[in-house]
């Protein structure tokens, strides 16, 4: 236990819940940013983590542009024994683990092992790691294979890996969403926390999809981005969008019962998570019965969930694909939901580039942040907003009495998932440790 925090105070499960679930802990790992304050203070400067890959050649990708969190393969803070075991993917899950426990003054093994849950999101796995063996298997042959490949590139390996560290025995899980099961995830982590299931749970995402075979698995998709220039290579909303620049990175949070975390001595929440809904698109040129689109339908369950109405949202944070088609559906939904300009809309993401199952908890942390601090981080100050789109996009850190965020998330293939914030007002019994982020 570190000096920064206070020993727990047993409770029983059931005796201080209150049927809120807050989030007492948070990380952030992005391009441009390690750690959560580095993070914040590269979106208020709106410095850009996008630039050209490094780790591989890639002259023959017609992607020019990715945004790398900086540092050697094997992730600074991690223990060589689980190094040789891991892809960089779950590496990244367990330095912001460290900081999300730490943030929230939660020694795990104060607690109950299965009071305590992992839930967490991928969409591409332990991609370098598996293409590593396999290239070992067909240039070596299988005496080369390691034997970690049998579990290192697989969805729910981060969620095993933070468990077994960690001593988390109870509810686990892994959501397969591409950018929306970032939010897939929390909202679970929600459930299990409201229903009793479990006093904590460890939740978001993390990834690292810039091998080569994960960049060729990418391109499939015909939405990644061609342009080889940093400042223009991503441009969410843009005339000029051309399509999204993939990245590495992500966030893990704490989920507990507001009740529960104030008995056990936790600082200040960040925030509420009030409201939750998932969608699925229906097959293209199909829309049932003439009605609301499906993302229409999750930004609506959302709210509904929270009990609140579209004119108390005070921010949004967009998915942002980048894609011609999918933004000007993305900003047709928020017109029809807020009214034209109706609501400031960001999309930070525009600088360090999707994050896919880790960008929409990193969402999540940036709008508690947002709330924290009362401004409304940036989009990239290189985007110039379309006439088409009639939102209010957010160019320059906007100071704002906010209270309640919405955050928006699609993944490939048709999810969709809308997440509603509210902020949580100091109380007496919620101290503020030395050296937490405010």
């Amino acid at each position: 236990m570190t000096d920064t925090q206070a020993a727990p105070t047993a409770v029983p499960a059931a005796s201080a819940a209150t049927g809120v679930a807050v989030v007492t802990g948070v990380s952030a790992l992005a391009p441009g940013g390690i750690g959560t304050a580095d993070f914040w203070d590269a979106l208020l400067e709106a410095r850009s983590g996008l630039g050209a890959v490094t780790r591989f050649a890639a002259d023959g990708f017609p992607v020019r542009v990715v945004g790398e969190v900086a540092g050697p393969e094997t992730v600074p803070g991690v223990d060589p024994r689980l190094a040789v075991q891991t892809d960089r993917w779950s590496q990244l899950a367990m330095v912001a683990t460290d900081e999300a426990l730490h943030d929230a003054a939660l020694d795990p093994a104060a607690l109950p092992p299965y009071d305590l849950g992992v839930i967490t999101a991928s969409s591409s796995g332990g991609n370098a790691f598996g293409q590593r063996e396999i290239e070992a298997l067909w240039s070596k042959g299988p005496r080369y294979v390691g034997p970690y490949q049998s579990i290192a590139w697989f969805y729910a390996a981060t969620t095993g890996q933070l468990s077994i560290r960690h001593g988390m025995k109870g509810p686990c899980g892994v959501l397969v969403a591409e950018q929306a099961g970032g939010l897939d995830a929390i909202g679970q982590a929600r459930r299990t926390v409201l229903r009793g299931d479990a006093r904590v749970v460890l939740t978001g995402g993390t990834e690292a999809p810039l091998s080569p075979y994960a960049l060729t698995c990418q391109l499939a998709s015909g939405l990644l981005s061609p342009g080889a220039d940093p400042q223009r290579a991503y441009l969410p909303f843009d005339e000029a969008a051309t399509g999204h620049v993939p990245g590495e990175g992500g966030a893990l949070l704490l989920v507990e019962d507001a009740g529960q975390a104030a008995a056990r001595g936790a600082p200040r929440p960040y925030g509420e998570i009030a409201g939750y809904a998932a969608t699925f698109d229906p097959p293209p040129g199909v829309r049932p019965g003439g009605g609301p689109t499906a993302l229409r339908r999750a930004v609506e369950g959302a709210l509904a969930d929270a009990g609140a109405t579209p004119g108390e949202v005070d921010v949004v944070f967009a998915d942002a694909a980048g894609s011609p088609d999918l933004d000007r559906a993305e900003s047709a939904c928020l017109a029809e939901v807020f009214g034209p300009r109706g609501v400031p809309v960001t999309a930070p993401k525009s600088l360090y580039g999707r994050l896919y199952a880790g960008g929409a908890p990193l969402d999540v942390v940036t709008a508690l942040l947002a709330l924290r601090h009362q401004v409304i981080p940036p989009t990239s100050p290189y985007v110039t907003r379309a006439a088409a789109h009639p939102i209010d996009l957010v160019g320059r850190a906007r100071p704002a009495r906010l209270r309640t965020a919405l955050v928006v998330a699609r993944g490939y293939g048709g999810f969709n998932g809308a997440m509603v914030l509210r902020s949580t007002p100091p109380t007496d019994s919620h101290r503020i440790p030395k050296g937490r982020v405010r």
